[in-house]
């Protein structure tokens, strides 16, 4: 690809057909991933009595994010410092309830076959100074064109409903500062963060039988091949009514 500066952000984001192809690469990693994803929640929901995955987000990163991080990271502004020195301009964010359903879902995305993980950061076993919590994955992600596959980096954060609240907040409160936060904010805001720590490690303990449940689940379905919920004897009595009615039909 040639080398560009962008040198007018609302020129490249309303008018450069290049940029745009850029991005519509990005948008499409993305709906790869989430509809990975969504097809994983699916079957949580309908094989097992417990879903880990409470929502997700996506996002793509705008053209001001974009040269902001190029500039800051001592990259020249240009669209192949964009693709190869950036990680992060498409991000999804997948939000769990508990925090051992995070490394269920690492543990998934490491199985997967079309997925290639380039990175992993564990920033809830080692938190970053601020206080921010979550769980990082890098990955590459195949795309099929008109043109042909190329592979699409994606970053992956996974976090619980506290961690993602914390982030949220810290992030808005970042946005009143010009500056660094003064140091009276970033105790409090490091406080917080043990709070919501505390918070997500009591969770996790009450809700210990839901997920011992759902991995002796999980485990049955791998060693015998066929979800339980499947089998005949775990299908309520009123859908076997309503299948051997359509059968009679």
């Amino acid at each position: 690809m040639e080398e560009k500066s962008v040198v007018d952000i609302n020129y490249i984001k309303e008018t450069e057909n290049e940029f745009k192809k850029i991005m519509l690469m990005y948008k499409s990693a993305l709906k790869e991933i989430e509809t990975k994803i969504q097809i994983i929640s699916d079957e949580f929901q309908m094989l097992y009595s417990y879903n880990p995955i409470e929502h997700i987000k996506t996002r793509i990163k705008s053209p001001e994010s974009i040269a902001k991080k190029l500039k800051k990271k001592g990259y020249p502004i240009t669209y192949n410092s964009l693709i190869n020195k950036l990680n992060d301009v498409a991000g999804i964010r997948i939000i769990c309830s508990f925090i051992p359903d995070i490394y269920k879902m690492v543990e998934m995305f490491d199985k997967s076959t079309d997925i290639n993980i380039i990175k992993k950061k564990d920033y809830i076993k080692n938190p970053k100074e601020s206080g921010y919590a979550s769980y990082h994955l890098i990955v590459s992600v195949p795309v099929s064109f008109t043109s042909g596959i190329m592979d699409v980096k994606v970053e992956i954060q996974i976090r619980t409903i506290a961690m993602d609240f914390w982030a949220s907040l810290e992030h808005k409160i970042k946005y009143k500062y010009s500056e660094e936060l003064p140091k009276n904010v970033q105790r409090e805001l490091k406080e917080c963060s043990k709070m919501a720590n505390k918070l997500d490690r009591k969770m996790s303990k009450l809700g210990g039988s839901l997920i011992e449940d759902f991995e002796q689940d999980m485990a049955y379905n791998k060693k015998n091949k066929e979800p339980k919920a499947l089998k005949t004897g775990y299908i309520p009595a009123m859908l076997n009514k309503i299948v051997e009615n359509y059968v009679n039909l």
